[in-house]
């Protein structure tokens, strides 16, 4: 699938949010708020988004535009990999989500895999840093640009328990992987963990 737009209108996107952080001449504020609709015009007409929807979403991402950070957790059983199953689209998925500000990321997935699972954990090593966009992976296109962290977990305790964001917990091995998430990861990302899993020395992969 050609997604050339997607990278133009982001381009547009975080070029009208630095200019809006930085700018105070009114004209130029002016300026900028048209490059936005016009970006959310162009991203709704190719996503079928109502484009109010779109520019609503670009006027709340302020300050200067940078790449978004998810970190995921891979936690391994007896050779089997946790996931969670979503409740907004019912597929499976690690653990993980957003870093928050002012918290380091291993902490952030430290907390993620216990929210969402029910289990204590402890980041042990950086198993890849991705590009969300890179075409090798093959998420579903988002108009932002995100990096995802995959931290290796050692199981520390806890019990399987679902949140408010997930319906089910369980541990998978790598020839029972059920329907996932794509938008938060897909099948090589699972294959390369438990490479990662039964090869320890293998580097941190990146992009």
């Amino acid at each position: 699938m050609n997604t050339q737009w997607l990278e133009w209108g982001r381009r547009l996107q975080a070029l009208a949010q630095n200019g809006l952080t930085y700018t105070e001449n009114p004209y130029d504020v002016d300026r900028y708020r048209q490059i936005q609709q016009i970006t959310a015009d162009m991203m709704a007409a190719y996503t079928d988004t109502e484009p109010e929807k779109v520019l609503n979403f670009f006027r709340h991402e302020r300050g200067y535009a940078t790449p978004k950070v998810d970190a995921r957790g891979a936690v391994f059983q007896d050779g089997k990999i946790l996931l969670v199953k979503e409740r907004s689209d019912g597929g499976w998925t690690l653990p993980g989500g957003w870093v928050d500000v002012g918290e380091p990321p291993s902490l952030a997935i430290e907390r993620e895999v216990f929210e969402e699972s029910g289990y204590q954990t402890k980041a042990t090593k950086l198993l890849a840093l991705y590009d969300r966009d890179h075409p090798r992976h093959g998420h579903p296109p988002l108009p932002v640009q995100i990096y995802k962290l995959f931290f290796r977990c050692e199981l520390i305790g806890g019990s399987p328990t679902p949140s408010i964001e997930t319906e089910a917990v369980d541990f998978f091995a790598p020839d029972q992987i059920p329907e996932l998430s794509l938008s938060r990861v897909v099948p090589s990302q699972i294959d390369r963990l438990f490479q990662h899993e039964t090869q320890p020395d293998l580097p941190t992969d990146f992009d």
